[in-house]
C-alpha cells in the first residue's frame, strides 16, 4: 500500500489489495462489524494448509517449518503493537480473551473494579461476572453526556479509591466513534499502587497505529478480523500487569509466556500464519501510512457528518461530530426523529448496493441506559476504512439523503 509523508493516500492500490472490493453487488459501509480480507491473507491461510498443516515442535521437517512460520506470526503480530510475543496471546476473539484474562487475576478482598458503561459488551461481561464471584465491588463509569459521551481522567478521578484493583474502558467506542486519551486514563488509573487498566482496541486498530508502551496500558485487546486479517484477536498484557496473573495452561508447561497462561491452544496455526501479511500490508514505514490512512478517513467521515449536521431538525448525532481525526475515527452513528433505526436501514439497502446495520452492535448498556435508545432498534451505524472511497460516502449521502425525503 503507498503512502507518502506528506499524507498522499493511494485508495486504488489499497483496494486492490483486497479480492472481496473487485466485485460489484455490495458497498461496505459495515467495516466496524469485520473489515474485508486481505488476498494476501488468504493465500497465506491456504498455503499454510494445503503445506505445512502438521502439530507444532516435532524434530521432522515439515514440523520444523511450521514451528518456524507459526512464531514468525507470533512476532508480527507483537511488533504491529509494539510488544514482545512473550507478552501477548492470540485468541478466537477478544471476548474469549478478556474472558480468560478475568479467571487468572487474582485481587485482594473487598476490591472495586470500575467498569466504563459506554464499553462493547466483551469489555464488561466478564468484569460483572469476576465481580460476582469474588463479591467485589463495581463502580460504574458513566459519562454524563447523553449524545456524546466521552470518557476521561476527570469523570473517572472520583470513581478512584485505594481499593481500585481494575479499570475498563474502551479506546474508541463501535457505536460513538469517539477516540479516548487513553494514555491520560492510564496516567490517573495508576495514581493508585496496584491498579491496572484494561483498554478494549477493536474499533480503533483499524484506524490508527497501536502502541502499547506509549499508551501505558496494563492490557489491551482488538480483534485482527477487523484489521483486515481472520477472525482471531490478540491480548497484550504488560510484564508488571503480569506478575499478578495465574494460569489456565497445563500444570507441566514450564513457559511463562502470555499464551501458554491464557492461550488453551486456541490459536489457529493457519491463521495466526497470516498475521505478518498484514503487518507489511502497512509498510516498512508504517507511522506514515497510519497518518495517511487518518487523513484519508478524515476526508470520508467529513462528508457524511457534514450531511447529517446539516439536518439538525431529524437527526441526531452519537458521538463527537466534528470530522478531526484527532477526535474520532469514521464509525458514525445516528438516529432519525420519528424513524425506527432498521427501518432507515431497509430503505438504504432497498434503494442502494450499500451495507450498513442498525441496532446496539453489542453496546447494548450504552445504548439503553447511557443514549437512552431502545436496544434492539439502536442506531444507524455507517463505518468506514480507509479502502472506503470519498465517491462511496458522497454516493451514500445521495441515497441517504432521498430515504428522509
Amino acid at each position: 500500500m503507498a503512502s507518502t509523508s506528506n499524507e498522499v493516500f493511494n485508495v486504488a492500490k489499497a483496494r486492490a489489495s483486497f479480492p472481496a472490493l473487485r466485485q460489484d453487488h455490495q458497498i461496505y459501509f459495515e467495516n466496524a462489524g469485520g473489515t474485508q480480507v486481505l488476498g494476501s491473507v488468504a493465500t497465506c491461510i491456504k498455503d499454510y494448509l494445503e503445506e505445512t498443516n502438521v502439530q507444532l515442535g516435532a524434530t521432522y521437517d515439515v514440523s520444523k517449518q511450521s514451528t518456524e512460520t507459526y512464531n514468525k506470526g507470533l512476532e508480527a503480530a507483537a511488533s504491529f503493537i509494539n510488544a514482545l510475543p512473550d507478552d501477548i496471546v492470540i485468541g478466537p476473539s477478544t471476548t474469549q480473551l478478556f474472558n480468560n484474562l478475568s479467571q487468572t487475576l487474582l485481587f485482594p478482598p473487598s476490591s472495586e473494579l470500575i467498569i466504563s458503561s459506554i464499553d462493547h459488551e466483551a469489555n464488561i461481561s466478564s468484569w460483572v461476572r469476576l465481580a460476582h464471584i469474588h463479591n467485589l465491588t463495581i463502580k460504574w463509569w458513566t459519562p454524563s453526556d447523553k449524545t456524546c459521551p466521552v470518557l476521561t481522567p476527570e469523570n473517572l478521578r472520583p470513581l478512584l479509591s485505594e481499593k481500585t484493583a481494575l479499570v475498563t474502558c474502551t479506546h474508541t467506542s463501535n457505536v460513538l466513534g469517539t477516540i479516548h486519551d487513553v494514555r491520560a486514563i492510564a496516567e490517573e488509573v495508576h495514581t493508585v499502587p496496584g491498579a491496572r487498566l484494561c483498554v478494549d482496541g477493536v474499533a480503533f486498530a483499524p484506524h490508527r497505529e497501536v502502541d502499547v508502551q506509549a499508551l501505558g496500558v496494563d492490557f489491551y485487546a482488538f480483534s485482527w478480523y477487523k484489521v483486515y486479517g481472520p477472525h482471531i484477536a490478540l491480548l497484550y498484557a504488560s510484564p508488571t500487569a503480569q506478575r499478578t496473573l495465574s494460569s489456565l495452561g497445563h500444570y507441566f508447561h514450564t513457559s511463562t509466556s502470555l499464551s501458554t497462561r491464557l492461550g488453551l491452544a486456541s490459536a489457529p496455526y493457519e491463521l495466526v500464519a497470516s498475521i505478518p501479511q498484514i503487518v507489511s500490508y502497512f509498510g516498512p514505514k508504517k507511522s506514515e501510512t497510519w497518518n495517511a490512512i487518518a487523513a484519508h478517513e478524515e476526508r470520508l467521515q467529513e462528508i457524511l457528518l457534514a450531511y447529517l449536521k446539516g439536518k439538525k431538525e431529524m437527526v441526531t448525532i452519537y458521538g463527537v461530530d466534528s470530522g478531526g481525526r484527532e477526535k474520532r475515527v469514521p464509525v458514525i452513528s445516528f438516529t432519525v426523529k420519528g424513524r425506527k433505526s432498521k427501518d432507515v436501514v431497509d430503505q438504504i439497502e432497498e434503494k442502494s448496493k450499500f451495507g450498513c446495520r442498525s441496532g446496539s452492535m453489542y453496546s447494548n448498556r450504552l445504548v439503553s441506559e447511557v443514549l437512552g435508545l431502545d436496544e434492539v432498534d439502536g442506531v444507524v451505524r455507517a463505518s468506514l476504512v480507509h479502502y472506503n472511497t470519498e465517491d462511496e460516502v458522497k454516493r451514500f449521502v445521495d441515497v441517504l439523503d432521498e430515504v428522509l425525503k
